[in-house]
C-alpha cells in the first residue's frame, strides 16, 4: 500500500476488491454511495438542491 494514497483511492480499491471477491453483489447496482462517490461534494450538493427545488415545485403546482 502507498502511504500517500488518497481516501478516495483507498475506498475505490477496497470496493474493487470486494467486487472481485463477491461478483454476485455487483448485480445490486451499487446505490447511493456509488452515485455520491462519483459526483464529489459539488455534484452531491447540486443533486440535493435539485431534489429540494423539485419537491417544492411539485408541492406548489400539483398539490
Amino acid at each position: 500500500m502507498n502511504k500517500k494514497e488518497s481516501p478516495e483511492k483507498i475506498r475505490e480499491r477496497l470496493r474493487q476488491e470486494e467486487l472481485r471477491r463477491n461478483p454476485g453483489g455487483s448485480f445490486q447496482g451499487g446505490g447511493l454511495q456509488d452515485l455520491v462517490g462519483g459526483l464529489g461534494w459539488k455534484g452531491t450538493g447540486i443533486l440535493i438542491l435539485l431534489i429540494i427545488v423539485g419537491s417544492m415545485f411539485y408541492l406548489a403546482f400539483f398539490n
